[in-house]
């Protein structure tokens, strides 16, 4: 009797462990190998997550990454906004005149012309240092005025257009009103000084010969014959 006593002892914790509880679970008391934590699918034990490549901190002066656009060029007749921190008397709206000098108070004439809108900045905070402690300068192009294009033939709205940021031959096209009725559209032509190029409209809006879809520049003229 005692022996069987025994027995029944030392079997009644474990079938009290297996016994499932009211959620149809094992009772999770004594965790076994099935219900035990699982590290996660494809981690590895101490090793640390890899980080991506070291930043620099350097501005490349670049567009970022998938952008096609280059920096904008200051040209003659554009209009500035430039704005120096804390001091309303050397802010405000500047014309580039047509000789593409520039003129601020303190710091007198100087050449915008040829710049980047940043390397502008940098030569006004340049100037600007000899007169004030460490300025704060931000220019904006506030209407462009210096680059253009120009459309002629058989399109509903002929003329100059201003070239703002990358344009090319068919996003111009598509800024000139539409075609008109007997307009040629297979032989379109760009020229650009000495240089012709040619454009087949009906291709390119089909996928075709996209090598001729090129970015114009400032001064391109465009022929529709009609």
């Amino acid at each position: 009797m005692k022996f069987a006593f025994r027995i029944f002892c030392a079997v009644l914790p474990f079938a009290w462990i297996s016994q499932p509880n009211c959620a149809g679970q094992v009772n999770p008391a004594f965790p076994t190998a099935q219900n035990a934590p699982q590290p996660a699918s494809g981690s590895t034990a101490g090793t640390a997550k890899p980080t991506s490549g070291p930043d620099t901190g350097k501005d490349t002066g670049k567009p970022a990454s998938g952008a096609t656009d280059e920096p904008y060029v200051v040209g003659a007749l554009d209009v500035l906004d430039i704005r120096v921190w804390n001091d309303q008397k050397l802010s405000g709206m500047f014309d580039v005149r047509p000789d593409g000098m520039l003129s601020m108070s303190l710091i007198g004439e100087f050449r915008a012309d040829g710049l980047t809108v940043s390397e502008l900045t940098n030569v006004i905070k340049e100037k600007l240092t000899t007169v004030m402690n460490d300025p704060e300068v931000n220019v904006q192009v506030a209407r462009i005025n210096s680059k253009k294009y120009y459309i002629y033939g058989g399109v509903y709205r002929a003329g100059q257009f201003p070239l703002i940021g990358k344009t090319t031959v068919l996003d111009a096209l598509a800024d000139c009103g539409g075609f008109k009725d007997f307009a040629n559209k297979k032989d379109i032509r760009i020229m650009r000084g000495t240089q012709e190029f040619r454009f087949n409209y009906n291709n390119v809006i089909k996928g075709k010969q996209m090598e001729q879809n090129i970015a114009l520049r400032s001064g391109d003229r465009i022929y529709v014959p009609e």
